[in-house]
């Protein structure tokens, strides 16, 4: 049994997000579990860029109420107790809806190289997620 105690909270870049979005790292995997998981809270309309991951990504709700869209233009709400998995590169967004803050876990696998697992891509645009925020 190994504790591991709290690590420090971090803001998220700019380049990345939209709006102001706070990352807990939990727990970065190593040789035969390569698992990453990260507390992630997104205050009211903050949002990831576009993004996708090598090895795909779930994302479990912990609070609050939040948007996952992919390019084919699904996006679900979701709120505390509902889990997304996304595939295998899947290009999606996410984030707290409009009005509410939304904090989720989000679980990855790093690459077997070492490599980052994630591709990050342009910023949803907010007429997209305006759209997102009334039809889900």
């Amino acid at each position: 049994m190994e504790l591991q105690h709290v690590q420090p909270t971090v803001k998220t870049p700019a380049a990345n997000f939209t709006g102001d979005v706070y990352m807990t790292p939990i727990y970065r995997g190593t040789e035969a579990s390569r698992m990453s998981v990260s507390l992630v809270r997104f205050t009211p309309g903050a949002r990831t860029n576009w993004h996708r991951h090598a090895v795909g990504q779930t994302l479990h709700v912990t609070e609050g109420t939040g948007l996952v869209g992919t390019r084919d233009g699904s996006v679900v709400r979701v709120r505390a107790g509902d889990t997304v998995i996304c595939p295998p590169d899947e290009e999606h967004w996410h984030g707290a809806a409009a009005g509410t803050f939304m904090a989720h876990l989000a679980m990855l696998e790093n690459l077997p190289d070492g490599g980052d697992p994630t591709t990050w891509l342009e910023p949803l645009p907010d007429e997209q997620y305006q759209g997102a925020n009334c039809s889900s």
